[in-house]
Parts: C-alpha cells; sequence; structure tokens
C-alpha cells in the first residue's frame, strides 16, 4: 500500500461535525478501492461490501426497510452495531442503483456511521443510470500519483519531505531532476509504480499499460449510450494518445470518419469516466476567469505514462538530455498539468490555459493559476526568459505583478523588465516542484 496524499482528507472528513456520506470518484485503476481499506484500518470496525458481487449487492436489491437493512449488513459483516467506530465501504457501487438512493438514508438515520462509495464507472453513469441523493453526499476526487507520492513510493522519504516543503536546496536539484524524469516516464498509474519498485524493469511496466488499456476499452459498452457509439469511443480512446497535450478539433479527429457531434459525445463520455479532461481557454486578463466552450480544446490524459507508451515516445525518454524538448515539450507540459491536478481532490478543480487568437498578433499561455482573486500566468518553457513572448504580452496587459515560468533548472526568483517597460516578478520553478505551485506562489508572491 502507497501512502497517498488523499488520506489527509478523509481523516477531515471523518472528524467533520457536519459529515455526509462520501462519494470517492477516479477512473479505473487509480487505487480508490486500496486508499479506503487502507483508511479502514483507523477504524475499530471496517466493513467492506463490493456490489460486483452478486452475494454483497443482493443486501441492498431485497427492498428491506431501511432499519432491517443496517441490522443486515452489520449481521453478515459479523461486526457489532456501533456506528462511531465502524466505516462502511461500498464498493461499486454504480452496479446497484438501489444503494445510491439508500445514501440519503445513511445521512438522514445514521449520520454517525461512516459511510464511503466509490465506483470505477461513477461518472459515466452519473445522470444517465442512477441519480444521487442532492445535498446528501459529499465527493472526493482520487486521480494517479502525484510526484510526491511516487518519491515516497520508491522509498525517497527526505526528497518528498523537500518537495512537499518546496524547500530544496540545491545539491538535491540533480537527483530531483534524474527522478522526476523516471516519475514522468512511468507516470503515476499505481500499478505501474509498484510493478517498477518490485522488477525495476521498463518492459513489464508495459505490460501493465497494455492490460489497463484491455479494460479501459473493454469499458466501452458501459460508458457508450448505444451501440452506434462505441466504434466511435474506441476511435476517440486509441487517437487520444497521439494527441495528447495538442489543442484538437472534433471534426476529423484521430484522421477518423466521424463527426463532430458524434466525436465531441464520445470524447465527453471518456471526460465524465475521468480518462481525458477537455480544457478549454480562457481569453481575459480579469476575474471572474471564464473558459470559452466555442474554442478548440486542449486534451488532457488520466496519465503521461500512458501517453508515453501508446505514443511511442518511450524511446526518446533517455536519450533526449533535456526532460523539456520531450514530444515537442507536450511531455513536460501535460506531467506538470497531471501535477496541478492532483493538487485538489475537489470534483470542481481543474486547470485553465490562456489564448489570445487574433490573426499575427497570437499569443498562447500553458496555465493558468487563480491565487486569491488573481490570475497568474505558469509557462512550461526552457531558454531565455526574453524568448517567452506571450508570456511578456500577458504581464504586460495584466493589472498583476507575478509569472511563473517552470522549467529543469534551479529555483529562482526574478525581476523582469517588460518591453513596455513594466516590471514584474518571475518565479523560476524547477519541474519537481509542480505540485507545490500553490504554496509557492503565497510564500514568494506577496
Amino acid at each position: 500500500m502507497f501512502e497517498r496524499n488523499i488520506l489527509t482528507e478523509l481523516r477531515k472528513w471523518k472528524e467533520s461535525k457536519n459529515r455526509k456520506p462520501l462519494i470517492l470518484r477516479g477512473a479505473r485503476q487509480v487505487g480508490k478501492t486500496t486508499v479506503i481499506k487502507s483508511f479502514g484500518n483507523e477504524f475499530e470496525q471496517f466493513i467492506y461490501l463490493n456490489l460486483d458481487l452478486d452475494e454483497d449487492a443482493s443486501v441492498f436489491e431485497d427492498k428491506l426497510p431501511f432499519g432491517e437493512l443496517i441490522n443486515r449488513i452489520f449481521f453478515i459483516s459479523n461486526k457489532k452495531k456501533e456506528y462511531k467506530k465502524t466505516l462502511l465501504f461500498i464498493d461499486e457501487i454504480q452496479n446497484s442503483p438501489s444503494a445510491v438512493g439508500k445514501l440519503r438514508y445513511f445521512y438522514e438515520e445514521t449520520p454517525d456511521l461512516f459511510v464511503i462509495a466509490a465506483g470505477s464507472l461513477l461518472e459515466s453513469l452519473i445522470d444517465v443510470h442512477i441519480s444521487f441523493p442532492v445535498g446528501r453526499c459529499e465527493y472526493m476526487v482520487l486521480r494517479p500519483m502525484n510526484f510526491t507520492e511516487y518519491l515516497k513510493a520508491v522509498g525517497e522519504i527526505q526528497s518528498a519531505e523537500m518537495v512537499e516543503n518546496a524547500d530544496v536546496p540545491d545539491y538535491a536539484h540533480p537527483k530531483l531532476i534524474d527522478m522526476f524524469r523516471k516519475y514522468t516516464y512511468i507516470g503515476g498509474m499505481p500499478e505501474a509504480i509498484s510493478v517498477y519498485i518490485k522488477d525495476q524493469d521498463f518492459l513489464l511496466v508495459n505490460k501493465v499499460f497494455e492490460s489497463l488499456l484491455v479494460s479501459y476499452t473493454d469499458d466501452v459498452e458501459k460508458y457508450s449510450s448505444g451501440k452506434a457509439m462505441e466504434s466511435v469511443i474506441r476511435h476517440c480512446i486509441r487517437s487520444s494518445f497521439e494527441t495528447a497535450g495538442s489543442r484538437i478539433k472534433f471534426e476529423g479527429f484521430g484522421n477518423g470518419k466521424y463527426k463532430s457531434r458524434e466525436i465531441g459525445e464520445a470524447l465527453r463520455t471518456l471526460e465524465k469516466a475521468m480518462l481525458l479532461y477537455l480544457v478549454y481557454p480562457a481569453t481575459s486578463l480579469e476575474m471572474p476567469v471564464i473558459t470559452n466552450k466555442r474554442m478548440s480544446p486542449r486534451l488532457h490524459i488520466l496519465d503521461t505514462g500512458l501517453i508515453n507508451y501508446f505514443a511511442g515516445v518511450q524511446a526518446n525518454f533517455f536519450r533526449q538530455e533535456n526532460l523539456m524538448d520531450l514530444y515537442k515539450g507536450k511531455i513536460i507540459e501535460h506531467i506538470v498539468g497531471q501535477e496541478f491536478l492532483s493538487s485538489d481532490f475537489s470534483p470542481l478543480h481543474s486547470i485553465k490555459f490562456w489564448v489570445r487568437e487574433k490573426k499575427q498578433s497570437s499569443a498562447e499561455i500553458d496555465y493558468i493559476i487563480i491565487r486569491e482573486g488573481k490570475i497568474i500566468p505558469v509557462e512550461v518553457k526552457s531558454g531565455s526568459t526574453g524568448r517567452m513572448k506571450s508570456l511578456h504580452y500577458f504581464m504586460e496587459n495584466s493589472e498583476y505583478d507575478l509569472a511563473v515560468r517552470i522549467y529543469a533548472d534551479k529555483f529562482r526568483t526574478e525581476e523582469i523588465t517588460a518591453i513596455s517597460g513594466k516590471k514584474f516578478r518571475l518565479i523560476n520553478l524547477p519541474l519537481y516542484l509542480s505540485g507545490s505551485i500553490g504554496k509557492i506562489i503565497d510564500k514568494y508572491g506577496g
């Protein structure tokens, strides 16, 4: 079992006075079941129901009064009926609409019982086949492991502490950059990391990726709204790896024969399943930041390790000296976005980028971060700061004076003078500190 950062949030949920049944979302194989079973060790009693199993699912299908349902759950689990000491974990809850409907009664009638539900396909089924009780549940999202979780998994505890505290001495930089390269190669899927730790064999890691793709493709029938959509979704799954990190158009996506409407429906279905993210751009330099859904989105995949394998870029990892040049810079931009996503467990958390699209004067910023009402541009770039024309344009026209450049060198801050003469502060952030960007902005951006 790897130590996952979400355990801290689960403990806060446990101590909350206004606690509701918790629904844990996330794609298949990101570690939801393992995390909750580990969390269950922090309770005197742990009850696990897997609704993939007929015998467990039948508990909710017999239409028992809620009081009898509770008695039955404790009886078949051979546990004492002590709510305040018990965590009930209902796994694969999407298999039972009846179980989903019962969540409101856990909240209303047994508020002292700790209840967590999870399921691999929840996102694709919400508002389609099942309906969660409004206002009666809380939600968290588990994503692939981030860099600090990876460091802890491989036994680099001191390194993980440095990164988490955003306090890395210069002597640690070469080692952390090398480890970030390996993490970028492998990605954050727990099974892939586990296999690498055990065997130190990248070929065996690839077998994990193959298995994951098969499982995702096998789920197509569950994702799709009908037979006609199954082939479109399969096409989108396989084509997404080649276009990850790039802005896309639905029409002709993946050089396929499908119409824009079909591709749009398929991609949005896979987004609900949390296998990919359609990241739309913002165009404003002022708050509030509103993304433009009429513009071309940028495509992000669940995990960078999957992209490396299926897009065929693994061979370049240890030939290419500069991480920033991999796959024309798209791999590093993608893993940075993955780090940003993993920093928050709210289903509302998202990543954003910024564009200015005008003839002969276009500009694009890799990411923007909203911090205390300020829009902070983030560029993932190597080379001199003078070459970052989009960043200079953004800062010249922004009312704020702070920007971030993420690159492969050591941490430093500097004052930059834009072409107009406006001065702004630039935080140069090593790749391995991407996930700590909020903490660093708070520390140095005041």
